[in-house]
C-alpha cells in the first residue's frame, strides 16, 4: 500500500523536507506522540538512512545494478560493515513501529517507493506474479530473477509492515528474492514483532532458513524496541468507548478513535464474505471496521455472520445505536447476538448510542435477557477487557 501523493506532500510540508526525525519531533510538540526513548532511537536510525538515500534515483536499465547496488558493492567487505541496506525494526505490539516507518516512507525523497503490509506483499506481489510468470514460461525456468528485476524497477525503497514468516516454503522463496533485491540495490525497511533469530523458531526445516536470517542480519540494521506502554492503548485510554448521545460530537470522537485503531492505514469500503454472500462495510482496514447500527442489526444477519465479523476484525466501531424497545425487538435480538460474539472473541468495541448500556433496552420482549448484554457492554469498557488479546 502506498501513501497517497497528498499524504506525502503534507508530510514534506510539515517537516520542510528534513526527514522522519523532524516529523517525529513535530508530533511530539503537538502532543500527538508522547516522549519515548525507544521511539526516539528508531527515529534517529531512520533519519540516518533517510540522509544516506538522499534524492539520487537514476533510471534503471534491465540487467544493470542501480546506484545503491553500485554504492554497496564497490566497497571491500570490511569497508561496507556498518553500511546497511535498510532497517529491521523489532518490538512488541503497540510500540509505534509502523507509525515511525510510515514517517520515513512519507518523507523519503524517492519517487520509486512502495509500502506494503507483508502478508499483502506475499499474496499480491510474490505468489500472484510467480503464478502468472509460470503460466507463460517453460517448466523449470527460474522466476526469481525476473521477479526481483520487476520489483526493483518499480521501487528503490520497499517498506514492509508486520514482517512474519510462518511457512518454510515461503521462507526459502523469500531468501532468494531478498538476496536478489539487495543485489539490485533495493533498500528495505521492515517492522516485526519477532527478532530475526526467532523467525520460524522450532519449525521443521528451519536449518535451511538460517542463511536468510544471516542475510537479514548482514544487510539490515537491527533496532529493538523494548517493552513499554502501547501508545495506541495509551491514546485510547483517554477516550470513552461508549459515547452518549449519538450526536455530531460523538461521531467526531469516533472518527479520531477509528484513525488510532487503523494505525495510519486509510479505511476503504470493503466486503466480507459471509456464507456464500457478502456484507458491505462502509469503511475498514485489517485492524478495524465501522458500521452504523442499522447496517448490522436491522439487516438479515445471524449468529454465523456475527461470528465471522468477530473473528476477522480486532476492533469494531458502531455509530448511532438507538434506544431499543418493542418496536425494535428484531434489532435488539440481533444486537444481543452480535455483542455475545464480540465479547467471546475479545473484540474492542467503540460506539455512540442514545443511552448508556443499562438504559438502552428497558422494556419489551427480551428486555430481561438484555441485562446480561448491558453487563457485558459495561465490562467491555474496562481496562482489563481492553488489554485482552483478540481471539480469532
Amino acid at each position: 500500500m502506498d501513501l497517497s501523493a497528498s499524504e506525502t506532500s503534507l508530510a514534506r510540508g510539515r517537516v520542510g523536507g528534513e526527514g522522519p526525525l523532524a516529523l517525529y519531533r513535530a508530533k511530539l510538540a503537538t502532543g500527538e506522540l508522547a516522549t519515548d526513548p525507544a521511539q526516539a532511537l528508531v527515529a534517529e536510525k531512520l533519519q540516518d538512512l533517510w540522509a544516506k538515500l538522499g534524492e539520487e534515483e537514476p533510471a534503471r536499465e534491465t540487467g544493470r545494478p542501480g546506484l545503491l547496488a553500485r554504492l554497496f558493492r564497490r566497497k571491500p567487505v570490511e569497508e561496507v560493515s556498518g553500511r546497511t541496506q535498510g532497517l529491521y525494526i523489532a518490538g512488541p505490539v503497540g510500540r509505534g513501529k509502523s507509525t515511525l516507518m510510515d514517517m520515513f516512507f512519507a518523507t523519503a525523497r524517492l519517487s520509486r517507493k512502495r509500502r506494503w503490509h507483508f502478508h499483502q506483499f506475499m499474496q499480491r506481489e510474490v505468489h500472484a506474479r510467480i503464478h502468472a510468470w509460470k503460466a507463460s514460461h517453460p517448466a523449470g525456468d527460474d522466476p526469481i530473477p525476473p521477479l526481483a528485476e520487476a520489483i526493483a524497477a518499480e521501487a528503490a525503497l520497499l517498506c514492509f509492515d508486520e514482517f512474519q514468516i510462518n511457512d518454510i516454503a515461503d521462507a526459502m522463496l523469500l531468501g532468494r528474492l531478498f538476496e536478489a533485491l539487495f543485489e539490485r540495490g533495493v533498500v528495505i525497511v521492515l517492522t516485526s514483532n519477532v527478532l530475526p533469530d526467532d523467525l520460524l523458531a522450532d519449525q521443521p526445516g528451519r536449518d535451511a532458513f538460517r542463511p536468510f536470517i544471516a542475510l537479514l542480519k548482514e544487510r539490515l540494521d537491527l533496532v529493538v524496541m523494548e517493552e513499554g506502554q502501547d501508545w495506541r492503548r495509551r491514546a485510547l485510554a483517554r477516550r470513552p468507548t461508549w459515547l452518549v448521545p449519538a450526536d455530531r460530537a460523538a461521531r467526531a470522537a469516533l472518527d479520531e478513535i477509528f484513525a488510532i485503531l487503523n494505525r495510519g492505514e486509510t479505511p476503504r469500503p470493503a466486503r466480507l464474505a459471509l456464507l456464500g454472500r457478502s456484507l458491505a462495510i462502509s469503511a475498514a482496514t485489517r485492524h478495524a471496521a465501522r458500521f452504523d447500527f442499522a447496517a448490522l442489526c436491522e439487516a438479515p444477519l445471524g449468529p454465523a455472520d456475527y461470528l465471522r465479523l468477530a473473528t476477522h476484525y480486532p476492533a469494531l466501531v458502531i455509530d448511532a445505536i438507538p434506544k431499543l424497545g418493542p418496536e425494535k425487538a428484531d434489532g435488539a435480538r440481533r444486537f444481543i447476538i452480535l455483542i455475545d460474539a464480540l465479547y467471546e472473541h475479545r473484540v474492542k468495541l467503540f460506539a455512540s448510542a442514545e443511552a448508556p448500556p443499562d438504559a438502552l433496552y428497558e422494556e419489551g420482549i427480551g428486555a430481561e435477557a438484555f441485562r446480561r448484554t448491558a453487563s457485558r457492554l459495561i465490562e467491555m469498557q474496562s481496562e482489563a477487557y481492553l488489554d485482552l488479546p483478540h481471539l480469532t
